[in-house]
């Protein structure tokens, strides 16, 4: 198994692009493209990603990529690998890098036929919770209770009313050969699932929280801190689901509270306690579920 130390010197995710400070999302695709390596086409909707890499006259990426439409992620990367596989290039990695809104929202349809026919595409969900590159409008990903333009703060409605959509279970749901949640906070693990990515054919579902203190309201120094943060409260478990399986990489040691991961970021000060319970609840309903796949599996195993 590849780790940090293993990673090579080249970079294929360069310096110079114009990311916000303490971007998630750079910090995330510089690993990735590092455990990829060159033989590696990308495909990018529009997002944060596109925006910052790869506007003319910038070009950020050292291996060839592409640009068509928001919402045909999956179908495009699906397309580039079946044409690589007529070349006689079935060596070389195809990822998709889409944003949160292009996956769980205006790209579900795309993402879910691709998932559907096993495309032999790696696609990745950079999620930083929002629309960000055009405003820092509200997705289907957006937590409960946040800010955002789209979903503003008053007296009677405050933030986002409705939760996280699930998408790891979507796409467990899918039986897809591989499906991951990741975070910059806990590289080792982070790296691992990449190289799994790599190495696997079929579809590859990753999803990787990745930290924006533009969008969040947060101090760009605390771009690791709050990663860390959401799979210590629970709020981002790492999962991975292989072979019908679903395995927790890492279980919360409670070092933080709730409390402290909502008060670093803007997007939840207006937070009354009863919507910090509220949150609580949903916590506790998806690790509930998790605990039962797990029992579950036991029981299909022949497991105590």
């Amino acid at each position: 198994m590849i780790n940090i130390k293993d990673l090579p010197d080249e970079e294929l995710f360069t310096a110079g692009h114009t990311a916000c400070p303490g971007c998630g999302v750079a910090l995330v695709v510089r690993n990735l493209m590092k455990v990829l390596g060159k033989d590696t086409v990308v495909y990018l909707p529009a997002n944060c990603l596109l925006v910052f890499s790869a506007t003319y006259p910038l070009d950020a990426f050292k291996v060839p990529y592409l640009h068509l439409l928001f919402e045909n992620s999956a179908v495009a990367a699906g397309a580039i690998r079946r044409a690589l596989k007529r070349l006689g290039k079935e060596h070389v990695s195809v990822v998709a890098l889409a944003g949160d809104g292009g996956t769980a929202d205006i790209g579900m349809q795309a993402l879910s036929g691709a998932a559907e026919r096993n495309e032999d595409i790696i696609y990745v969900m950079v999620d930083n919770e929002a629309y960000m590159n055009t405003g820092i409008q509200r997705s289907g990903s957006t937590p409960f209770g946040a800010w955002t333009t789209t979903t503003p703060v008053g007296k009677k409605v405050m933030g986002k009313t409705e939760h996280k959509k699930d998408v790891m279970k979507i796409m467990m749901a899918h039986d897809v050969p591989y499906a991951a949640t990741a975070s910059p906070a806990f590289p080792a693990d982070m790296l691992k699932k990449f190289e799994k990515a790599k190495n696997k054919e079929g579809f590859r579902f990753l999803q990787i929280y990745t930290t924006c203190p533009t969008g969040w309201r947060a101090p760009s120094e605390k771009t690791i801190t709050l990663a860390k943060m959401a799979v210590e409260t629970g709020i981002f478990p790492l999962l991975e689901y292989e072979n019908g399986l679903l395995t927790v990489n890492y279980r919360p040691k409670g070092k933080y509270t709730l409390e402290e991961y909502l008060k670093i970021q803007g997007r939840f000060r207006h937070f009354t306690p009863e919507m910090v319970e509220e949150v609580k609840r949903w916590i506790d309903m998806r690790w509930k579920w998790i605990r039962t796949i797990e029992e579950g599996q036991k029981v299909v195993s022949g497991g105590e």
